[in-house]
C-alpha cells in the first residue's frame, strides 16, 4: 500500500467511499475523450498564463479570462458526457450533494486564511500572492466576482470532468491533480501553483467519492466567493503616513 492510499484511508468516509455508479463507455469514446483532453489542456494553459500577464481591469484580462474559461467548458463538454454525481445519505439513500461540498469549502477557506497569515511573512510568497490579489483590488468587484466564479466552474467541468473520466481510475486523483498543477504553472506564480495542488487534490477525492462534478464545483465556489471576499484587504499595501514637518 502506497504512502497516498493509507492517507486516503484516513480521510472521512463521506470523502473516500465511493459511491455505485456507471460510468462506462466504449474503447472508442475513451481515446476520443482523451484527445480533446490533451488539446484542450494545452490551449487552456496558453491562454490562462495570457490572461495574468495584462494590466488588471484592462479589457485584455477581461477578455482572456472569459477565452479562458470558455476553453475549459468547451473542451469538457465535446469530450464526452459529464455526471453530477451522488453522495451516500442516511439508510444508504442516494443524493445530489449540496451541504457537505459547501461547508467543505468554508473549511478549506479557513485553512488558506490561516496559512495566508502565515505567507504574508515569507516575501516570494507575499508578493505572488499580492500579485494575484491585485486584480481583484483594482477590477470592478462585479466583473472580478463573475470572472472568478465562471473559470472556478469551467475547471471543473474540464479537470474533474473531461480530464477526469480520461484516466485510470487507480491514479486519477494523483494524475488530475498534476494536470491542474501544471495548468496553472502557465501563470508563473507559485502561490497558485501551491493552491492548485491542495484543493486540486480535494476536488479530485470529491470526484472520486461521488462520480461527479457538483461536488468539486460547489466547493471550488464557496472556497473562491470567501478567498475573494476576505484575501484582499490582507495583502493590501497601504501606503507609509507622511512624517510631520518639526517646527
Amino acid at each position: 500500500m502506497t504512502v497516498l492510499d493509507r492517507a486516503i484511508r484516513r480521510l472521512p468516509k463521506w470523502l473516500t467511499e465511493k459511491v455505485p455508479r456507471d460510468h462506462w463507455e466504449t474503447d472508442e469514446a475513451f481515446h476520443r475523450r482523451r484527445k480533446v483532453v490533451v488539446g484542450t489542456a494545452l490551449a487552456g494553459a496558453g491562454v490562462l498564463g495570457a490572461s495574468l500577464s495584462t494590466r488588471p481591469d484592462s479589457p485584455q484580462f477581461y477578455g482572456l479570462t472569459a477565452a479562458t474559461a470558455a476553453t475549459w467548458v468547451v473542451g469538457g463538454l465535446v469530450s464526452g458526457p459529464l455526471h453530477l454525481g451522488r453522495s451516500l445519505g442516511p439508510g444508504g439513500t442516494l443524493r445530489r450533494p449540496v451541504i457537505t461540498p459547501v461547508a467543505l469549502g468554508v473549511g478549506a477557506f479557513g485553512l488558506f486564511y490561516g496559512a495566508a497569515l502565515v505567507a504574508r511573512k515569507i516575501p516570494v510568497l507575499d508578493r505572488a500572492i499580492s500579485s494575484v490579489l491585485s486584480y481583484a483590488d483594482q477590477g470592478d468587484n462585479g466583473l472580478v466576482l463573475l470572472t472568478t466564479l465562471s473559470n472556478g466552474a469551467a475547471e471543473e467541468v474540464f479537470f474533474r470532468g473531461a480530464l477526469y473520466a480520461a484516466l485510470t481510475e487507480k491514479n486519477s486523483v494523483a494524475a488530475s491533480t498534476g494536470v491542474y498543477m501544471l495548468a496553472t504553472v502557465a501563470t508563473r506564480n507559485p502561490a497558485l501553483v501551491l493552491a492548485s495542488g491542495v484543493m486540486g487534490a480535494l476536488f479530485g477525492l470529491q470526484r472520486r467519492a461521488t462520480g461527479g462534478i457538483q461536488a468539486p464545483l460547489l466547493t471550488h465556489l464557496t472556497w473562491s466567493t470567501l478567498m475573494l471576499r476576505y484575501l484582499p484587504p490582507l495583502f493590501r499595501k497601504h501606503p507609509e503616513m507622511p512624517v510631520e514637518a518639526q517646527d
